[in-house]
């Protein structure tokens, strides 16, 4: 990835505190879990491999957790604080001051280009499960809702910098098509066919043009 806009801060995702000594074992059967996730997907992660590494016993699991789905829940809810946790901190508007609009959804883009690509068979196992579960589908309402209110704010804040007819609907739309084109094109790779290849990089930077055309700003940055 290009070096950071000039007047962004340097963002970084947020690992909330550990729980007391009496919870150490279940984190670290979520940790386990968690990285095999990241590497296998969740569907292709059994227990008992998942206990093997975490240096644990499927009785230790199970009792914790009911069942395998029981798991993926409980790495949702700590997926989510800590994306919350993260959004709170990187969009703080304190730690922006004096950027512009171009600066700000650059080195936001790219953040989160970097999150997906870092956590992305753990993102997978969550959006796939969206689909079928209320529970996980409201967390990432609520995670979405967030963040595209916090960067809303930020960017709304220099809405003279804004060409669009009504900057909060383009602030908050912008925001909801950087999303869904993240979950094609880095987690399922539907855009990774045919002569349609981007790099990580590349997918950044088009997706910052892009956003930035839809808010009318202008000068795009290179």
């Amino acid at each position: 990835m290009p070096d950071r806009p000039p007047h962004a801060p340097l963002l970084r995702w947020v690992r909330t505190p550990r729980q007391a000594r009496s919870q150490q074992t279940l984190e670290r059967i979520l940790d386990a879990a968690e990285a095999l996730v990241q590497r296998k997907g969740f569907d292709d992660t059994p227990v008992g491999e998942i206990v093997q590494r975490a240096g644990s016993s499927v009785g230790a699991f199970y009792s914790r957790f009911p069942d395998k789905d029981a798991l993926l829940l409980a790495l949702y809810e700590r997926y989510f604080e800590q994306a919350m946790a993260t959004a709170d901190e990187a969009l703080d508007p304190e730690r922006w001051h004096g950027a512009r609009v171009g600066e700000i959804v650059a080195a936001v883009v790219r953040f989160l280009v970097e999150i997906y690509r870092e956590q992305r068979g753990l993102i997978r196992a969550f959006v796939v499960r969206n689909h079928t579960d209320a529970t996980f589908q409201a967390r990432r309402e609520r995670l979405s809702h967030e963040v595209s209110r916090k960067l809303s704010k930020l960017l709304l804040a220099r809405r003279d910098e804004i060409g669009h007819a009504n900057p909060e609907r383009a602030a908050a739309f912008g925001m909801t098509l950087v999303f869904s084109t993240l979950d094609q094109a880095m987690l399922f790779d539907e855009m990774r066919s045919g002569a349609f290849v981007l790099t990580d990089e590349d997918l950044a930077a088009e997706l910052t043009r892009a956003y930035l055309a839809y808010l009318g700003v202008t000068p795009m940055p290179a």
